[in-house]
This record gives C-alpha cells, sequence and structure tokens, in this order.
C-alpha cells in the first residue's frame, strides 16, 4: 500500500480541503469503530459515498485515502468504484447527462441520442466539457423501461426522448 505522501501533488486534494479529509476521516473511524472485526468491506461503499460527496469525485489518491483508513488495498476500492456507475473516478459537470443504454433505450435510439449529445457537446461519453458545465455518460439501465429511451440529467427524467430533443434538454440546462 503506497502512503499519501507518494501520491500528494501540488494540486492535491488531501493537502488543499484538510477540513473535507478530516470529516472523511471522521466519518470513515465511526463507521470503522462501529463494523463487525474483519467486516470493513460491508462499510466500503458507504465510505466511498461520503468521499464523493464532500469531494464531488473519486481520484486515485482519495480511493488510496480512503483503502489505507479502512486497511484494505487500493484494489478492493477500485474494484467498488469501477463496479458501480455511481461512483466517478473524475470530475463532474455542474449538469450530469446520462443516457441509458439498457436493452429497451437501445433498442428505441440510445445510441442516436448518444451521438446527438456528443455532437452538441463535443465530448464523448465519459468527458466532461471543457467549462465544466455538462458531463456525458451512459448507463446500465435506470428501470424506467416504459419510458424508453430515458435520459437523465442530474435527478431528473426525461422519458419518450428523440434525438430533436437534445438541443432543448441542453438549453434547459442554462
Amino acid at each position: 500500500m503506497g502512503s499519501m505522501a507518494a501520491v500528494g501533488t501540488q494540486d492535491s486534494l488531501i493537502t488543499n480541503y484538510p477540513d473535507k479529509v478530516s470529516e472523511l476521516s471522521e466519518f470513515i473511524a465511526e463507521r470503522k469503530g462501529s463494523a463487525k472485526p474483519g467486516r470493513v468491506r460491508g462499510i466500503l461503499i458507504e465510505c466511498l459515498h461520503k468521499a464523493q460527496e464532500l469531494f464531488g469525485y473519486l481520484p486515485k489518491e482519495i480511493q488510496i485515502y480512503v483503502a489505507e483508513k479502512l486497511g484494505l488495498h487500493h484494489s478492493d476500492v477500485y474494484g467498488v468504484i469501477s463496479f458501480y456507475s455511481f461512483f466517478n473516478e473524475n470530475p463532474v459537470g455542474k449538469y450530469r447527462i446520462s443516457i441509458c443504454t439498457g436493452t429497451a433505450c437501445f433498442v428505441r435510439g440510445a445510441d442516436r441520442i448518444m451521438q446527438e449529445f456528443q455532437h452538441f457537446l463535443h465530448v464523448e461519453d465519459g468527458e466532461t466539457t471543457p467549462d465544466g458545465n455538462f458531463s456525458l455518460a451512459s448507463l446500465r439501465c435506470v428501470g424506467a423501461c416504459s419510458l424508453a429511451p430515458v435520459v437523465l440529467v442530474n435527478e431528473k427524467v426525461y422519458g419518450n426522448v428523440s434525438a430533436k430533443m437534445v438541443p432543448d434538454i441542453i438549453n434547459e440546462c442554462d
């Protein structure tokens, strides 16, 4: 396990946000103290949610910090982050646009909707616009198949979306 000093840089979240780090550390300590012996993996997701709430995303530096605090290997933490689409390894925009690519949505044109968002925002799936306003991502399924194809903008759900609706959805964000 590497130490935070090895990861830290001039742009270090650990160095630049001591209050957030302290809050995360206390949160982890509380959860770890109440976890059954040998069961810290059971509180990992909760700790990652808190870290993402505090920092907005989970860069490697924060992943290693959480791993060290829980006595886990970084690969354990990364495995969880890479599995669940809720977690972000990179900064996300003010408006998180997510296109459902589950079977129902895909069959009804989710790929064309993604292409249209990419065209208007000039970013690829998984990227954020240079101004930090928009992040674009595909999701596996949002569980709203009767509304397919579905687009989420932050917490707002758009159903029965067509490629023609993309400019209006983007404009609603301003």
